[in-house]
């Protein structure tokens, strides 16, 4: 098996319980999921099958968007509604939509952030959610997010609804937090879906439970997903061969196919595809003077 499973992962369940459930039904066929989500949340989860693990990487660069609910005038310990929740006493009125909106937008771009004090972050070897919920104090570096986009959907003092678009180690819940902090009413998040991943969406996607060994086969996704929108080189009739032993493809104007949005200049990875366009073969680099592509990731035996 070679492809990736879009899953919808159910609330209450760790993204490990339902990397287990694809586990046991292709076994001894591995498998891996391209960004993890924590039990409360919802939506789409990858889960790469036999040699599409080698494309976990890649799906984790891919964009991210989710649709979360954030409650005003809380604080959390673990920035969510499963911590410790305490209320926060609102001096004058509360904050406007527009005042909300507006501070929203100051999230969108590239921002350091701190990430909750519940998170599998490593200090200093552990992961900091065991020192916090041993009581210990948990002092995080603020790291550098993309944050492509943010839209209210909906807001009803003291609940609101947002979408966000985002890049890889985004923390949803340190965006509600953070939010409620520059309002001066505190914030935490309530729920949370992740409605797609690249061009994998929660639509498409498919419940855990109705997998078994006979379905799943139909269900995996063919590799080719993962790569869309990515340059490509279109082998011709000697390719395939050179690239099963990991050997230079010469460039032509014919076979390199660039997508519109995309400059030239600053393509260096490709996807390397059968000459009919059906097969994902491999993942390649275009060198300094673009004009040979070296097979890197090889998915052919």
């Amino acid at each position: 098996m070679f492809g990736v499973l879009n899953l919808n992962k159910p609330a209450g369940v760790t993204s490990r319980d339902v990397v287990n459930v694809v586990q046991r039904l292709v076994k001894p066929t591995k498998v891996g999921h391209a960004g993890t989500l924590d039990p409360m949340a919802t939506g789409v989860l990858l889960v790469c099958v036999g040699g599409a693990t080698r494309l976990i990487s890649l799906l984790q660069r891919s964009s991210k968007t989710y649709v979360a609910a954030f409650r005003l005038g809380q604080r959390s310990d673990t920035d969510d509604s499963t911590g410790t929740v305490t209320e926060v006493s609102i001096d004058g009125d509360v904050p406007s939509e527009q005042k909300v909106c507006d501070v929203l937008q100051s999230f969108v771009g590239t921002i350091d952030q701190v990430p909750p004090a519940f998170s599998a972050v490593k200090v200093n070897g552990q992961r900091a959610y065991a020192k916090a919920r041993r009581g210990e104090t948990v002092e995080l570096k603020a790291k550098a997010v993309r944050i492509f986009a943010i839209d209210v959907l909906e807001y009803s003092w003291p609940d609101l609804t947002v979408q966000i678009e985002c890049g890889s180690g985004t923390y949803i819940r340190s965006i509600a937090r953070d939010l409620g902090e520059m309002l001066g009413c505190g914030g935490l998040m309530t729920s949370l879906e992740r409605t797609a991943i690249g061009a994998f969406c929660v639509d498409l996607a498919i419940e855990p439970n109705s997998i078994s060994a006979e379905s799943i086969g139909a269900a995996i996704t063919d590799p080719l997903w993962v790569v869309a929108g990515m340059p490509t080189y279109q082998c011709g009739d000697d390719d395939e061969e050179f690239v099963r032993i990991g050997r230079q493809l010469v460039l032509t104007p014919s076979n390199l196919h660039i997508p519109d949005q995309s400059d030239a200049a600053q393509v260096s990875e490709v996807a390397i595809v059968s000459g009919d366009g059906t097969r994902l073969l491999a993942l390649g680099e275009l060198n300094s003077q673009n004009d040979v592509v070296q097979p890197r990731t090889v998915f052919i035996p």
